[in-house]
């Protein structure tokens, strides 16, 4: 493994054990509270013939000042491809029962294999609790720009609803878009249950994932949690 590589390899299977020690909320437009934080480690795996492919993914944020929120976003593909973002969210507009605005802006590095390249990212996030028939919940949109120095900026458009409602199960719904100029619109769709035991403070996510360049769906299981 190369210089730039190894780091990143390193940080995604150290960060994992940090979570294990550490209620479930959502990020996009809303602040981490100061002094709090929430993680959400996952795993989706996908079978190909007789292969089984499968990539994983961690997310942590941490309220640093009342109108300042820092995270980790990474990603990776069976060490083939993936990502490590470090970003800090600052607050637009509170429009209250209208929703929210949130800005966030990262910087990082993506890899390929052995080769690796600097990563930008700029967020505009908008959040709205809702009230529905079936308990509350909330709706969050993300328009980004992200830039991996080594391919044109990638235009991505991110929709996310769920419900809080209190009961033990929830439905959760992601849906992620991005397009690059003179290539095919990708998409991501990912629903899923949420079960929230009577103990304890993790959140346990069951899910399918289906997107636009693969014929298979793959099965997520992830994990959030709160403190």
């Amino acid at each position: 493994m190369s210089a730039d590589a190894a780091p990143m390899a390193r940080l995604v299977l150290v960060i994992p054990l940090l979570f294990m020690v550490c209620t479930p909320a959502w990020s996009g437009a809303w602040l981490r509270e100061k002094g709090s934080s929430f993680t959400a480690l996952s795993v989706t795996a996908f079978k190909e013939e007789d292969v089984y492919k499968y990539k994983s993914s961690l997310y942590t944020e941490w309220g640093l000042r009342p109108k300042l929120t820092i995270g980790l976003d990474a990603e990776e593909h069976q060490d083939l491809y993936g990502h490590a973002l470090v970003f800090a969210r600052v607050p637009v507009a509170d429009m209250g029962s209208a929703g929210r605005l949130a800005a966030e802006f990262g910087v990082g590095a993506h890899h390929r294999q052995y080769s690796s390249w600097a990563m930008y990212k700029a967020t505009l996030s908008y959040g709205k609790s809702i009230q529905t028939g079936l308990g509350g919940g909330w709706i969050n949109v993300d328009a980004a720009l992200e830039n991996r120095t080594h391919e044109a900026v990638i235009r991505k458009l991110d929709f996310t609803a769920g419900l809080s409602s209190g009961r033990r199960f929830d439905p959760l719904l992601q849906i992620e878009t991005s397009y690059v100029s003179d290539r095919p619109w990708y998409w991501r769709v990912r629903p899923s249950l949420m079960y929230r035991p009577k103990t304890g403070r993790l959140t346990w996510i069951l899910g399918a994932e289906r997107n636009s360049a693969d014929d298979n769906i793959g099965i997520k299981f992830g994990l959030w949690r709160s403190y």
